[in-house]
């Protein structure tokens, strides 16, 4: 279909079929929609004529930008990260990735990238990375961006379920700062954004193993106290399957079908190393840092149909004892390496 084709379409959708259109957007809606996939069509024809496609830009090379480079630089993908610290970019090489040190000239870094990826968190003044390179991202023109949120956006729901339609109400600060992130990402007119609000993640490295064999673990009791989770190669099993099915202005729940209270794990975690679970502290005793006592603060179910339904997803790891039993196996095959 002609550019003017599809606009003659998406017109016909938003005023021959009612003033609220279809699916409830009116014309002005199908026009910006438009707008947007031009923009997007003539960006990608240009890279792919200069040679450049498929080159993710990860602003914050963090846990969940390893994991999805991991799954691309395979694929033929060339990924640059960016780090605050020079003694990492040794190890990002070996991994494929060309490292960047932040922060650093966006424009410059934007030259022929095709997508990105952002992790970088929200400060008092709002996002970092807009507040500096807002102009060279919209002059750039990638075809995909995700921005990597949270399910704290949510706030406290008692333990209730909540989906991509809830509306925000974050308790704390930090969730508060997102929520503002987030519509700033979704406000830049032309690029295309897509929010992944993640939950607890967890993955090699990042378990309950450790702290338990060094017997330092604490199984905290809170009355109907429930976490969501996600591990982290879902993570990118979800980033991958956004950039095979864009969407731009799409949020989606990043969780495993597997909600659990946090003392339910660490129980699960010690059965796995065939030791006992440690002694239950109350909430109210558990010597815990601000942060981490933070996110005792929200109780709730998330659900993730849409990652399935949309997206195609299918977690490798639905729920936390699928995800624990990999990470051991994972740990003991690294230990007796």
């Amino acid at each position: 279909m002609s550019s003017l084709a599809g606009l003659a379409f998406l017109l016909v959708c938003g005023v021959v079929c009612g003033p609220r259109g279809i699916f409830g957007y009116g014309a002005q809606h199908y026009v910006a929609r438009w707008h947007l996939s031009l923009g997007l069509a003539v960006g990608g024809a240009a890279r792919q004529g200069a040679g450049m496609d498929k080159t993710l830009l990860c602003l914050g090379y963090g846990f969940s930008a390893q994991a999805l480079a991991r799954r691309l630089i395979p694929q033929g993908w060339r990924v640059i990260g960016t780090t605050r610290s020079a003694d990492k970019t040794v190890a990002m090489r070996a991994e494929g990735v060309e490292p960047l040190l932040w922060p650093c000239d966006l424009g410059k870094a934007l030259e022929g990238v095709s997508h990105v990826l952002t992790s970088i968190a929200p400060d008092g003044d709002g996002d970092p990375v807009l507040r500096e390179g807002r102009a060279a991202l919209a002059a750039a023109r990638p075809d995909w961006v995700g921005y990597l949120s949270t399910t704290g956006v949510y706030g406290d729901h008692d333990g209730g379920w909540v989906d991509e339609e809830t509306p925000t109400g974050p308790a704390t600060e930090r969730g508060q700062r997102r929520v503002l992130a987030e519509r700033e990402w979704l406000g830049v007119d032309g690029l295309p954004v897509h929010v992944f609000r993640l939950a607890g993640i967890y993955g090699p490295g990042r378990g309950p193993f450790a702290k338990l064999r060094r017997g330092v673990a604490q199984r905290v009791i809170k009355k109907n106290q429930i976490f969501s989770r996600i591990h982290v190669e879902d993570i990118a099993s979800v980033l991958d399957a956004s950039i095979a099915r864009p969407d731009p202005g799409r949020i989606y729940n990043v969780c495993d079908d597997d909600p659990q209270p946090p003392e339910v794990v660490l129980e699960h975690a010690a059965e796995l190393l065939g030791i006992a679970p440690p002694p239950a502290v109350p909430f109210e005793e558990a010597d815990m840092t601000p942060m981490a006592r933070s996110f005792y603060a929200d109780s709730k179910r998330v659900r993730n149909d849409r990652i399935k339904d949309e997206l195609g997803v299918e977690l490798a790891y639905p729920t936390h004892m699928d995800g624990l039993r990999a990470i051991l196996a994972a740990e003991d095959t690294l230990y007796r390496g």
